[in-house]
């Protein structure tokens, strides 16, 4: 759509080049009746080159567009009406222009989702970095853990590494919204911080092209959720502390696939089950859940799954009560670390089990950047 997009724009500046080839007379051009003055070409040759750029930023800036994509519409809209006889047609392009840069607005802009989640993040990796330089993990920190848990964080490569404090991950992969629903290509980030706990994750997918965007976003009282066609149109909007139980299930998830470290946070009580399973009943302030964790022979863990987070119907406001579960397909070393890079969400409910996430692409960093390079770590209009 992007690339249909921009040669659209390259032929409307071509037209914009012929205004001001007719004013300074340097190709004759029977089609341009009205003439045109040298001020006026020169106002022609601009509209060109803003809507040359506009092209140029929507690849190279996107966040940006916008803004260019606006002021070129002014200058080509004027540079059309001195001509209007000859070049009312050319007002069409500029409408799709004008559609193209409310859209840049809100899906790479200042107006959308995606500029709250970069200030959310911004705002949490400010706080981490003023954060005390944190200790190594030790074994002595293992002590309190079940064996099972143990092993695992072994399994894992934590030990000897500093203490999470938080990280940032990126993800690919395919979701749906029901059983029967059709699955949406999607790419996604994160950042999660742990003093104290803060969960923000950011989504673009794809369904029968047309793009959705979605943020959940997991504060100290308050977790949300709210999905956007086209970056625009609200599809779910859910808010409030009713937010706050699901979402801590996640958050819980995050640290036992994502920073296996952070299990030794003493908010997290645990019990042995049986050889290959654990319960875990993690508290945040008035939030406690409750999950079991299921570990393999060689101390991978294999499945994480709570009753405490429903899965949402359709209509995007009813939760339905169900088993939730994120069983991990695939291991890889990143760094010190050997952690998940491919997984499933999966939900049982009354009609049966199905998966309704599949990442086949996990990276994460453990390694905080600064707020400042923020803009070089969000996705681009490449996957938009």
């Amino acid at each position: 759509m992007r690339i249909a997009f921009a040669l659209l724009m390259v032929a409307h500046a071509s037209i914009h080049l012929m205004g001001f080839a007719r004013a300074f007379e340097l190709a004759p051009l029977a089609q341009l009746q009205v003439p045109i003055s040298r001020p006026v070409g020169v106002l022609w040759l601009a509209a060109a080159v803003l809507l040359l750029t506009a092209v140029a930023f929507i690849f190279l800036a996107p966040r940006w567009f916008w803004l260019i994509g606006l002021i070129s519409l002014v200058v080509s809209q004027t540079a059309l009406i001195t001509s209007w006889s000859d070049a009312r047609y050319g007002t069409l392009p500029n409408f799709i222009l004008l559609a193209a840069a409310i859209y840049g607005a809100y899906a790479w802009g200042p107006l959308g989702i995606r500029a709250d989640y970069e200030q959310l993040a911004r705002d949490g990796l400010a706080r981490a970095a003023r954060a005390a330089q944190v200790p190594t993990i030790s074994e002595a920190d293992l002590a309190p853990l079940p064996p099972l848990v143990q092993r695992y964080l072994r399994f894992v490569g934590v030990v000897g590494t500093p203490r999470i404090q938080g990280f940032h991950a990126q993800m690919t992969g395919r979701i749906r919204s029901s059983a029967t629903a059709p699955w949406m290509p999607f790419v996604a980030e994160q950042y999660s911080f742990f003093d104290p706990p803060r969960r923000y994750f950011w989504m673009k997918a794809t369904r029968s092209g047309l793009p959705l965007d979605g943020l959940h976003a997991y504060g100290e009282t308050d977790a949300s959720m709210r999905i956007r066609l086209f970056s625009l149109l609200p599809v779910v909007t859910l808010s409030g502390p009713e937010m706050m139980r699901p979402e801590t299930v996640t958050l819980l998830d995050d640290m036992c696939i994502l920073a296996p470290g952070r299990l030794i946070d003493p908010a997290i009580q645990w019990r042995t089950l049986d050889a290959h399973r654990v319960e875990a009943t993690y508290t945040n302030g008035p939030h406690t859940i409750v999950a079991v964790l299921v570990f393999d022979d060689t101390g991978a863990l294999v499945n994480f799954w709570s009753d405490d987070r429903p899965a949402l119907a359709e209509d995007g406001k009813t939760q339905l009560p169900g088993r939730w579960s994120t069983p991990i397909l695939n291991y890889r070393t990143r760094g010190p670390y050997h952690i998940a890079s491919r997984g499933e969400g999966r939900y049982a409910t009354a009609d049966g089990e199905y998966a309704y996430i599949e990442l086949n692409g996990i990276r994460v960093n453990t390694t905080l950047p600064p707020a400042e390079a923020l803009d070089e770590l969000s996705p681009s209009a490449e996957n938009d």
